[in-house]
């Protein structure tokens, strides 16, 4: 698929709001951070994940699995490896199992088994798929033994969004431009913000999506609840992308380069965690540590970085490779 700049921007916008999400986790306590953090959990994730559902193919043949599983399933490893070193590094907890993602790293667990899911689910007409997808996000909540673990309880909770993705068009998607919707997005951004202000008590777990109902203390009545979490994320999802911009600007490639940006971002918050680097006093710390994060995407996103990462992240040397041959041609062009 050509790529398109509003997709770039939206990737870019939604990465950095992963980050800043992570940098404010540790000073939620007051109702105004609170707010924020939930805020942004209501839509970055989801609308992450409908993104990468809008780009998936889901083929399902032997050569699509296996060249998945070297996209994904091998950065999983590696990554879960070098967190775990690291978190023992810090002092922090170390290895709990193989299959029990460290930090962030369930996205590509999950990402992988959406693919693997897709090539059942797309054989079933849209609406119905979507909605045996949500029901069976809406089941798992009541068996507690679908947690963490395999990145199971986030699998299926976040999978509708993924196929939600994939049955979109792009035109479907331009919809959200319209000078109409964006004025109701914005309605809906508020709307959303001053109910969670005046519900501080909301657990965030609901919107981590890997706790049974049982362990957010809502056993019987979990189930109305996740659904009214899926409406609520839908059109939080829906209002933040009307407002992406749609023009190619200096920041549009690093859209590009999220994947790095994500697995590489928790070096450092849990480096700043540990050290309680950061305190929450004023309205400009809450801008200073927005700034950090930005600063944190920018030199993720930058080429020495991708070069020395990409070996463990896509498998390949290409921009060593070309970084080396350009160095070469420059020192032969100088002897001649």
């Amino acid at each position: 698929m050509k790529r398109n700049a509003y997709f770039d921007n939206a990737k870019l916008v939604l990465i950095f709001l992963v980050v800043f999400g992570h940098m404010i986790q540790p000073f939620t306590e007051g109702a105004g951070m609170n707010t924020l953090y939930m805020w942004i959990y209501t839509f970055h994730m989801p609308a992450f994940i409908f993104l990468a559902g809008f780009f998936a193919k889901g083929s399902g043949n032997r050569t699509y699995i296996i060249n998945l599983a070297k996209k994904l399933l091998v950065p999983y490893l590696i990554f879960q490896l070098l967190y775990t070193g690291y978190y023992i590094l810090l002092g922090k907890s170390g290895w709990q199992g193989i299959f029990y993602p460290q930090w962030s790293l369930w996205f590509l667990f999950s990402l992988f088994s959406w693919h693997i899911l897709l090539a059942w689910f797309k054989k079933l007409p849209a609406i119905l798929s979507v909605s045996l997808a949500v029901l069976v996000g809406l089941v798992v909540g009541y068996f507690g033994e679908i947690g963490h673990t395999y990145s199971l309880s986030r699998t299926f909770v976040f999978f509708p969004f993924f196929l939600f993705g994939y049955w979109c068009t792009k035109e479907q998607v331009m919809w959200l431009k319209q000078k109409r919707v964006k004025i109701a997005s914005l309605i809906v951004l508020f709307v959303v913000a001053v109910a969670i202000y005046f519900a501080p008590d909301l657990n965030s777990g609901w919107l981590l999506a890997s706790k049974s109902y049982g362990d957010l203390d809502m056993p019987a009545y979990g189930g109305l609840a996740r659904l009214l979490v899926y409406v609520t994320s839908t059109m939080m999802a829906m209002s933040i992308l009307a407002w992406i911009p749609q023009k190619n600007s200096l920041l549009t490639p690093l859209g590009t380069r999220t994947l790095y940006v994500y697995l590489l971002h928790g070096f450092f918050i849990q480096y700043f965690r540990q050290k309680d680097m950061f305190q929450v006093n004023h309205f400009i710390d809450v801008v200073g540590l927005a700034i950090i994060s930005a600063g944190i995407v920018l030199l993720l996103s930058n080429k020495p970085v991708l070069g020395i990462w990409q070996p463990f992240i896509e498998g390949r040397m290409t921009i060593l490779r070309n970084a080396f041959n350009r160095m070469i041609a420059r020192m032969q062009h100088r002897i001649q």
